[in-house]
């Protein structure tokens, strides 16, 4: 990618219009939006508003467990924070309960053509009437199931991409196969990582805090989510779940997948897009963690479900209370967007992402696809949007979402915590 391609790209668009007056947007995270040391390209949507507009992002870095109270000291002393990231899950709706947040409808025309694509998934967040959250993408990859061919080859089974793509990924055979491989006397386990619990219920497409007419939901109660609690329950009892099994212990280790003793390991998609190389071996550090030949494909499908959901991401952002450039900020926004849309634009993050992280033309069409999929039958859950009380409550492994994977039944979980849960969104509903 050249600049001047880039720069042509902007003006052949006529979707990126107008000018800015203030270039300097000012963004507050752990993770810097601009290129970083590990030699990777600059982003094409950033390039896009460095040519366009002349943008440039400037960065106050924080530690990730601390950037709340750092945009608040922010805030405090008028640094003109202009945007947060949200697509943690975590900044929506707290964040505009108390006042960090501000709407952006001034500032972004949701009717319009850029916006069209993602305008449904922008409305169903709302709060008090108005968006505070920009969301630009919906993605699929916040849970993938990573796997080995190698060692699915070995075992004779059929390669999960293929039973996915012919519609046969269920969690019949997801069960079937954990089932099968187990063995913790000979040092074969099944399902490793913190993520898989949570990606599991959104298959069923309930989430366990949702958001409807601008109102949280508890949805403990719902019978799906007693359906996945007592699946993964059942695979606890089958010794499926790796995490204080037989030698394993009570740290997650990826590693194994690229080893041959683990099958499957569900994980963010961020987990291999890892541009550092391995010192010894030359390769991305996520193939020297699970092997050269892994892939991975989406969560299993509920087969009780209406449709195929997967867990969702928002690649999705916060405007600052006390910002100094919004105007700067949603144009940056929409370069995001036309990065999206147009083919060109496309194309080139493709042949950026293959070459900072070594993925394949295999990858790349797995993961569009997981984004379609998601954008098609959105699953957002709130869980840990509310407040930090709530969002104890329900990650405990004791008597919370966790729990029925670690052996406790869901119906003993349910009556310890649903009361609680209740009071907690009644409480936030009504702060608005």
């Amino acid at each position: 990618m050249t600049r001047e391609q880039v720069a042509n790209l902007c003006a052949s668009d006529e979707r990126l219009t107008g000018e800015l007056e203030n270039k300097t947007i000012k963004w507050l995270s752990d993770w810097n939006i601009q290129s970083d040391a590990t030699g990777k390209t600059t982003p094409i949507d950033l390039a896009m508003f460095q040519e366009r507009y002349g943008g440039e992002v400037e960065w106050t870095q924080c530690v990730y467990e601390e950037r709340y109270d750092k945009l608040a000291n922010c805030i405090n002393s008028d640094e003109g924070i202009d945007f947060f990231y949200a697509g943690n899950f975590d900044a929506f709706p707290k964040g505009a309960v108390r006042g960090m947040f501000v709407p952006v409808d001034d500032y972004i025309d949701f009717d319009s053509e850029i916006w069209a694509d993602v305008k449904d998934a922008n409305d169903s967040v709302m709060w008090n009437g108005k968006h505070y959250m920009t969301v630009v993408q919906v993605t699929g990859d916040n849970c993938a199931v990573i796997y080995n061919r190698d060692t699915i080859k070995e075992l004779g089974y059929e390669d999960p991409a293929v039973l996915f793509e012919n519609g046969e990924w269920t969690w019949e055979v997801f069960q079937d196969m954990l089932e099968d491989f187990v063995d913790p006397a000979n040092n074969k386990f099944g399902l490793d990582g913190w993520w898989f619990e949570g990606a599991l219920s959104a298959t069923t497409g309930v989430p366990y805090i949702g958001l409807e007419d601008g109102k949280l939901v508890n949805n403990l109660s719902d019978p799906a989510i007693e359906r996945v609690q007592n699946f993964m329950y059942d695979l606890n009892t089958a010794n499926a779940i790796a995490i204080g099994v037989g030698d394993y212990g009570w740290t997650d280790h990826p590693e194994y997948i690229g080893e041959g003793k683990l099958l499957f390991y569900p994980v963010g998609l961020w987990k291999i897009w890892d541009g550092n190389k391995d010192a010894d071996t030359g390769l991305p550090a996520w193939k020297k963690t699970f092997g050269e030949n892994c892939f991975f494909v989406p969560m299993p499908q509920d087969p009780d479900a209406d449709e195929y959901y997967l867990p969702a991401s928002m690649d999705s952002y916060m405007f600052v209370a006390g910002g100094h450039n919004p105007e700067g900020v949603a144009k940056y926004l929409e370069c995001k967007r036309v990065s999206l849309m147009n083919d060109d634009a496309i194309r080139i993050g493709n042949e950026q992402f293959i070459a900072d992280y070594e993925w394949n033309d295999e990858m790349i069409a797995m993961k569009t696809k997981m984004d379609e999929m998601a954008l098609a039958n959105p699953v957002f859950d709130f869980m840990n949007g509310v407040s930090a009380d709530l969002a104890t409550i329900l990650d405990s492994s004791e008597s919370g979402v966790r729990a029925a994977g670690k052996g406790h039944p869901w119906n003993e979980s349910l009556a310890a915590i649903k009361d609680a849960v209740d009071t907690l969104i009644e409480e936030a509903n009504s702060a608005q």
